[in-house]
């Protein structure tokens, strides 16, 4: 009873507020999916201490969801140590932001839709977390997609976000399409979707191959690959992470829903579910640590120039889920998943700490337009720096612990794809931590750049809205504390169990056991180099911002194609503007005015009524009013028909 609860009570509080909102009203509503997530949540708590600490995985058969001659998918809840961990983190940080979205939307006029809608993207992941096969965690997969084309286009009357909704929606269907050739590629191989069945043949198609286009391919490469493109397109890595920065035109709590636990963490969920595939294909592991690593330097780069305090946030959220990509790159499953879910506390930490800010600001984002608000707001100031000193790895909040444990399983895994992810991954924590701080000194401190109407009303965001926040804190400092002897620590197998399948020779958290009985003094250096970036960060962003403030410009002055290439993101949105959205524009236009209204308007409907209605005035001409035309005619009439009757009438 508790597994079900767990999942289906924020579906429940989602039908009622959506359907019965306006009846009920709109504190209804925010208590009767605040309580479905809630109980939810408690309901989540014995499950995990039953299932991840002491080992009782189970699945709960519900129902029969699709059949078709041989083919069977049951609805199925799955619950192992790896869906009990991502079903306490969901339903947790979830909670807090229903409660945050009480305060934050209490000025809203669609209060019931917009909890409704939260509440249905927490049962949406949950679904996809507690998946027993690969339609069952496509339909959740599918689910997330949907309602967050509806929360980020929530303030439907603002076009830019019914623009950044549908490029969410079309960006992730690019992905979704590779994600659903993965699963026929599962099915063509293995003739079952279900994940034990799956995993217990995997071992016998190691050697396979399967051709695709006349090109003979390892099958389960191939196959990784193509669900690795819908994890690509879900997770936001680059190539696919377009639509992650514009997602922030959606509300706060939006924003903290979906790249805190949920939807931009499912692509990593599918990797480390599907471990025991990507295991037999060395060079689809290589192709994740290589994209992975890659997007871990990329976003942090764009965080640097970035001035809305969203995006900011959302290019580090981006950044950290190549941090956890190319963890399972190199086996290090477990470290990628201790990572996603610490970052889950202190990343929603940050989004609605921001969202606390903009509320004290007047919905001012601009960090440009803020400072020396810190004595102002106190309460939204320590959150902010909690989470700061988590995101940045500074001991002893969370990030420190899951964000080492990646570094140092890249580099033993002693490969050259791991080297790479290391080598980036270091230059990235330096400058995690400066565009943080610099978030941080620009929105806090300084001389006030606000205009004086807006200084004047700055205030401490309400207790509905700063409880959840310390309660996240509390998350951000402990989490990776309690979590690293379970999930990466000596316990870790006991943890897992077979949860996360990983072959022993390629484990590189047991390869850096190894390395560190061995450790030397410049060993231990190596293991200190994080934290001694992490710190440089932090000085140069107080040199920047702090004690010569005009450095900034100056180095934009002096390098404007550099800030120019990092402020436009990479010249992504224009590459794919000029590639395809033009290019598409122009197809369609040609469609329509030349196939459409050229070919089948002209020549169908519109060739028609054209020719009846010149038909018809043809005819019309004949009806002149004049009495001795009718005359003329009937005579005329008259003599042709006698004429016939005469001459043509035969014998």
């Amino acid at each position: 009873m508790l597994l079900v609860g767990s999942v289906f009570l924020p579906l429940i509080g989602a039908f009622i507020a959506g359907f019965f909102g306006r009846i009920i009203g709109d504190r209804a509503s925010q208590i009767v999916t605040c309580l479905g997530i809630g109980l939810a949540a408690l309901c989540a708590i014995p499950t995990f201490y039953d299932v991840a600490l002491h080992g009782h995985a189970q699945t709960v058969n519900i129902m029969t969801f699709l059949s078709s001659g041989t083919f069977e998918a049951n609805w199925a809840l799955r619950f192992d140590t790896l869906s009990a961990v991502m079903v306490l983190t969901v339903t947790s940080v979830s909670t807090l932001i229903h409660i945050y979205a009480v305060g934050y939307m209490s000025h809203d006029d669609s209060q019931p839709r917009f909890m409704a809608y939260l509440s249905l993207f927490s049962f949406a992941m949950l679904m996809l977390v507690t998946a027993d096969n690969l339609v069952q965690l496509f339909f959740g997969w599918e689910g997330v997609g949907l309602v967050s084309y509806l929360l980020i286009g929530f303030w439907f009357k603002k076009p830019s976000a019914n623009a950044a909704a549908i490029k969410a929606f079309v960006v992730n269907r690019v992905g979704d399409f590779g994600f659903l050739l993965g699963i026929f590629a599962v099915y063509f191989l293995f003739d079952a979707v279900q994940f034990d069945v799956i995993f217990a043949a995997a071992p016998g198609k190691a050697d396979a191959s399967v051709t695709f286009f006349g090109i003979n391919a390892h099958a389960l490469t191939f196959t990784c690959l193509l669900l690795f493109v819908g994890a690509m397109g879900k997770s936001a890595q680059i190539g696919l992470h377009t639509w992650l920065p514009d997602a922030m035109e959606g509300p706060t709590p939006v924003s903290a829903l979906i790249h805190a636990a949920t939807m931009v963490t499912a692509g990593v969920f599918l990797v480390a579910r599907m471990s025991p595939l990507f295991e037999f294909a060395p060079n689809a592991l290589a192709f994740v640590t290589f994209i992975g690593a890659t997007t871990c330097f990329f976003a942090a780069t764009c965080g640097l120039v970035q001035n809305d305090i969203k995006r900011i946030i959302a290019y580090s959220t981006c950044s950290q889920l190549g941090y956890m990509f190319f963890a399972c790159g190199v086996s290090a499953y477990q470290a990628g998943v201790f990572h996603l879910m610490t970052h889950a506390w202190f990343k929603a930490l940050l989004f609605l700490g921001a969202g606390s800010v903009i509320h004290a600001m007047s919905e001012e984002q601009d960090i440009r337009k803020m400072g020396g608000i810190w004595k102002l707001i106190p309460v939204t100031f320590t959150v902010m720096v909690i989470g700061n000193l988590a995101l940045t790895g500074i001991p002893p909040f969370a990030g420190y612990f899951s964000k080492d444990t990646i570094l140092e399983a890249a580099l033993a895994a002693h490969t050259s794809t791991g080297n790479y992810a290391y080598l980036l991954g270091m230059i990235v924590v330096f400058l995690t931590s400066f565009y943080s701080w610099r978030l941080t000194f620009l929105t806090f401190f300084g001389a006030p750049r606000a205009d004086h109407h807006t200084m004047e009303h700055i205030h401490e965001s309400p207790k509905i809205m700063t409880i959840p926040l310390g309660i996240l804190a509390v998350g951000a400092v402990f989490a990776g504390m309690l979590g690293v002897h379970f999930f990466v620590g000596e316990g870790r197998e006991h943890f897992w169990g077979e949860a996360i399948k990983v072959l022993p020779i390629q484990d590189s958290l047991h390869k850096m056991e190894e390395h560190e009985e061995h450790m030397t003094l410049v060993g231990h250096l190596v293991a200190l180099l994080p934290l001694l970036l992490s710190l440089s960060g932090l000085a140069l962003a107080y040199l920047f911002y702090i004690r010569r403030p005009e450095i900034p410009g100056k180095l934009a002055a002096n390098f404007p194609a550099l800030y120019q290439f990092l402020l436009k993101k990479w010249y992504f949105d224009e590459l794919y503007d000029f590639l395809f959205t033009k290019n598409a524009f122009r197809i369609g236009r040609f469609l329509w005015k030349r196939g459409d209204a050229g070919v089948i308007d002209r020549f169908g409907p519109d060739g028609l009524s054209a020719l009846t209605a010149n038909a018809a005035r043809r005819l019309g001409g004949l009806q002149s009013g004049y009495l001795y035309h009718y005359a003329f005619a009937m005579i005329a009439g008259i003599a042709l028909i006698v004429t016939w009757f005469v001459v043509g009438k035969p014998g």
